[in-house]
């Protein structure tokens, strides 16, 4: 089962383009040392920036969050509330999904970050990009998105060419905690045919988020 989510979640991240953006931000690659060391100064913090909006559950949403089970990640001391029925996947220092039992998943992941690392400029670059994805029609919408004090970009896919290929509700933040900074992947998921079904379980269970700083 460990590796059944951690497969699920690579090929999300890969979908996504995440993986190759995130290394050349951290510095894994050589053009990208330049651009760290020169916003040192103004985005090492995270959530500075510009202004973004706050997250609101319409009241189905909130009905789900009042019924649903509180769930923690003890080892990054961060919780979500979820429907009734969801289970444990998996959950280690970096990883922790759950899944419901028709297929929907919320899948997260964390990665470290160098002390340096241009917070506000990945995100910049995130939400810059997907606004691209509406533009050509992969995203349906996108916003930069503050949850828990903790400043991100969400965006929501649109519905795929194939109806069993998988359609995500995201969420990407950077947090410091205990001293390290780190970029939260927030991923809720399941294939585009079951999605409408999800439609408010998404946003309560992303919402619903309280993150340990």
């Amino acid at each position: 089962m460990k590796l059944l989510s951690f497969g699920i979640l690579l090929f999300a991240m890969s979908f996504c383009g995440l993986g190759d953006r995130i290394a050349k931000l951290r510095g894994d690659s050589p053009s990208s040392n330049s651009s760290n060391s020169s916003s040192n100064s103004s985005t090492t913090k995270p959530g500075g920036g510009d202004s973004v909006e706050k997250p609101t559950l319409t009241s189905s949403q909130q009905t789900i969050v009042d019924g649903g089970d509180k769930v923690t990640w003890d080892d990054q001391g961060i919780n979500w509330t979820l429907p009734k029925g969801w289970k444990k996947m998996n959950s280690g220092k970096e990883t922790f999904n759950y899944s419901s039992p028709d297929q929907a998943f919320l899948l997260v992941n964390i990665s470290p970050m160098q002390g340096s690392f241009p917070v506000d400029v990945s995100i910049k670059a995130y939400y810059d990009s997907s606004i691209e994805q509406i533009k050509n029609g992969k995203y349906e919408k996108a916003r930069m998105l503050e949850i828990d004090g903790v400043k991100g970009v969400e965006f929501t896919e649109t519905m795929p060419e194939d109806k069993d290929g998988p359609r995500r509700h995201q969420w990407l933040g950077y947090r410091t905690y205990q001293g390290q900074v780190q970029m939260l992947n927030v991923m809720l998921s399941t294939k585009g045919s079951n999605f409408e079904k999800h439609r408010d379980d998404f946003p309560a269970i992303l919402y619903s988020m309280k993150i340990g700083k």
